[in-house]
């Protein structure tokens, strides 16, 4: 089978991190790629879930606070940003 290349930039950090880590594991960087590469074609994707982070608790509250003020029918409204300027005085 023909070999190839592929560079790849990450940060320095989490390069170090991974050799010793790989290393311990008793392969070298690009040994650890492969079996990433190959696995991403056993999968037919990326082997592991992909997702966004769950919001922490004071963003839920916001949301939360949010929809209640959409619901309240005494909320004040704005049309412009220049309406909610001169409200807050700025």
């Amino acid at each position: 089978m023909a070999m190839t290349n592929i560079n790849v930039r990450t940060d320095e950090d989490i390069k170090l991190k991974c050799e010793t880590l790989y290393e311990s594991l008793g392969m070298n960087m690009s040994t650890a790629i492969n079996i990433f590469l190959r696995q991403s074609l056993r999968a037919n994707g990326l082997p592991f879930e992909v997702k966004a982070d769950a919001p922490n608790e004071t963003t839920l509250a916001a949301f939360r606070e949010g929809e209640e003020i959409l619901a309240d029918p005494t909320s004040k409204g704005y049309h412009s940003i220049s309406d909610l300027r001169a409200a807050l005085g700025v």
